[in-house]
């Protein structure tokens, strides 16, 4: 066989595939198709959740956050790769402010440069009276969860870590970055109280 041969021959299993013309593939296209695309009339239940992320723009909106109390009101927005939760009584108290947005971009940049650089976060979410925030780390391979308002505190997880320097320097790092987001965070609960009128 010459090469236009092979590469004709190549180019035809390339068209069977895309096109559905190979059993195989074609089984799976429905069985895929069956089991992740809604028909018109299926009314059955799905446990999807779609969420309409602009891609190219931070700040933007993520989407309505499932409510977690019945009158608690939450709205995400996203923020240099971070998500930021704020939860209120009303929709009009879900609005994000400058200062929220630089302290949230300030939390993450330091927890980066302050205590690790290889961490996952989770969503930082503001309340009426506390702020929580949670991640992985994963040089330690540690889940912490920071909370200032009623519980506050660290909280850490993990299994099986090795006690040398390098994880209690690490423990310390924590401890201390806890301080400087307490001190950036307690502010802005300050500013979202409302002395009520009785």
């Amino acid at each position: 066989m010459n090469d236009i041969e092979i590469i004709k021959k190549q180019l035809k299993t390339l068209q069977d595939l895309r096109y559905g013309n190979n059993p195989l593939v074609s089984e799976h296209i429905k069985e895929i198709k069956g089991k992740y695309l809604i028909k018109e009339n299926d009314d059955s239940p799905r446990d999807i959740k779609r969420y309409d992320v602009p891609k190219a723009v931070d700040d933007e909106i993520v989407d309505d956050v499932e409510e977690e109390l019945p009158n608690d009101k939450s709205q995400a927005y996203r923020i240099s790769g971070g998500v930021l939760i704020i939860h209120a009584d009303e929709k009009k108290d879900t609005d994000l402010t400058t200062e929220e947005k630089l302290v949230f971009q300030q939390t993450m940049d330091d927890f980066v440069s302050d205590v690790s650089d290889l961490v996952n976060f989770e969503p930082l979410n503001i309340y009426k009276d506390n702020v929580d925030w949670s991640g992985k780390v994963v040089d330690f391979d540690t889940d912490f969860y920071f909370t200032i308002g009623e519980n506050n505190g660290i909280y850490i997880t993990n299994e099986m870590t090795k006690i040398d320097e390098n994880y209690l320097d690490f423990i310390e790092k924590l401890k201390t970055y806890y301080e400087k987001f307490k001190s950036k965070w307690a502010p802005v609960i300050a500013s979202r109280k409302k002395t009520k009128i009785k």
